[in-house]
């Protein structure tokens, strides 16, 4: 075969295999082609199915934090620091002594206050005592007139037999003038002991009610130099030190209660179209993970942006601006059996994500008809109740061994 020959058939063999694999590479080309549209569709359908069941239904921001009540300890009455029982960081009861200042001038005024009490308790004794003489003299005056009168009744028939001399008739007169003279003086006198203490018993006169006020706020000034913790919860910011000199509302330290906390979670005002109050919400903090999940509440949404409440807020009315979105914060309530398992701290990130599948509910709180109580202690109402023990204690050892407390009396 010569080289032209060969030359030919070659060029076949390659005319034959370029025509075989043109035939080929179109069906491959649409096979390739419709798995991509497949696979976008599919994307597309999960992306749908995604987004209709699952991101249309939630709301969701890392710009949340955890936030608590910060009870701020701070004297009520001025004094020197002679004791600190609590440091940063320590747990305190409700109750439980924090600071003690220096009680001396408040003994002092509490020992004049009690001697005070037990003077006026003394004094209406004595004044009951003596307007109980002033109705025995209206009595004995009474007696004087009845006895001159009937004296002069006797006599006056005589007078007209000329068996008694005229003189004798007149000297009657003048007696029974003198004794009614005297009836009268006695019941003035009566009538004026009596505007002091009638209408009231000795403990309530207002002589001793005065006095008992004066003690009772000498009491409790005095107990006001040892300061109570009002409430259950950690020590933090603690700067009062020995021998400081405090003033009434001076901060002293603050106790954190580490219960009932809430998340204020910081939605973009466009988010908070179907955030409702009530709705469910989840919360992961980065302090523990993933690992932990706290189940909240949708408890109130702000009323106002954060700008609205900086020091210094934005001025929009300007030549030069540029809109911001704004973010409102959303208060979310946690769980208390949560935040007993797993603590948390104020002020920790965290990341919400609030159920907007029901926005059935309101957006603004309701008014109540009965506000709930937000917070409340009776650390002080319990020093109050003490303060009227000790004043009860010192009018009854004054009232005498009788224990007369008086009563209404009547001329």
């Amino acid at each position: 075969m010569s080289a032209t020959e060969s030359d030919k058939t070659a060029n076949k063999t390659a005319d034959d295999n370029d025509s075989g694999l043109t035939a080929k590479n179109p069906a491959k080309r649409r096979k390739t082609l419709l798995i991509m549209l497949l696979v976008f569709v599919l994307i597309g359908v999960i992306w749908f199915l995604l987004w209709t069941l699952v991101f249309s239904r939630r709301e969701t921001t890392d710009n949340a934090y955890v936030n608590g009540n910060q009870v701020a300890i701070s004297a009520q009455v001025p004094g020197t620091v002679v004791a600190i029982l609590a440091d940063d960081t320590q747990h305190v009861d409700a109750g439980q002594i924090l600071v003690k200042l220096d009680n001396t001038d408040a003994s002092v005024r509490l020992s004049q206050a009690r001697s005070a009490l037990a003077q006026a308790v003394r004094q209406v004794r004595q004044q009951t005592d003596s307007a109980s003489g002033s109705d025995a003299a209206v009595a004995a005056r009474q007696v004087d007139l009845k006895k001159a009168e009937a004296d002069l009744k006797r006599r006056l028939p005589l007078i007209a037999q000329q068996a008694e001399a005229p003189e004798t008739i007149q000297h009657l007169r003048d007696a029974v003038d003198q004794a009614r003279a005297a009836l009268t003086s006695a019941q003035a006198q009566a009538s004026a002991e009596h505007a002091s203490i009638e209408g009231t018993d000795i403990a309530n006169n207002p002589a001793v009610l005065q006095a008992r006020a004066n003690f009772r706020a000498a009491w409790v000034a005095a107990q006001r130099n040892t300061i109570y913790a009002p409430v259950s919860g950690y020590v933090a910011q603690r700067s009062v030190q020995l021998g400081n000199s405090v003033q009434p509302g001076q901060q002293l330290m603050t106790v954190l209660p580490l219960h009932d906390l809430w998340i204020d979670a910081n939605f973009k005002e466009n988010q908070l179209r179907h955030v409702r109050i009530g709705q469910p919400a989840k919360i992961e903090t980065d302090l523990y993970g993933g690992n932990v999940e706290y189940h909240g509440k949708v408890i109130g949404l702000g009323a106002g942006t954060g700008s609205v409440f900086s020091l210094l807020p934005a001025q929009n009315a300007t030549g030069n601006w540029i809109k911001v979105v704004q973010r409102v914060p959303v208060r979310i309530a946690l769980d208390n059996q949560e935040l007993d398992k797993h603590p948390l701290r104020i002020g920790l990130s965290s990341d919400v994500t609030v159920d907007i599948t029901d926005d059935r509910g309101a957006v603004l709180a309701p008014q109540a008809e009965h506000p709930a109580v937000v917070a409340e202690t009776t650390v002080y109402e319990q020093m109050a109740s003490q303060a009227d023990a000790e004043a009860d204690q010192v009018i009854r050892a004054n009232l005498g061994a009788s224990g007369n407390t008086g009563g209404n009396h009547s001329n």
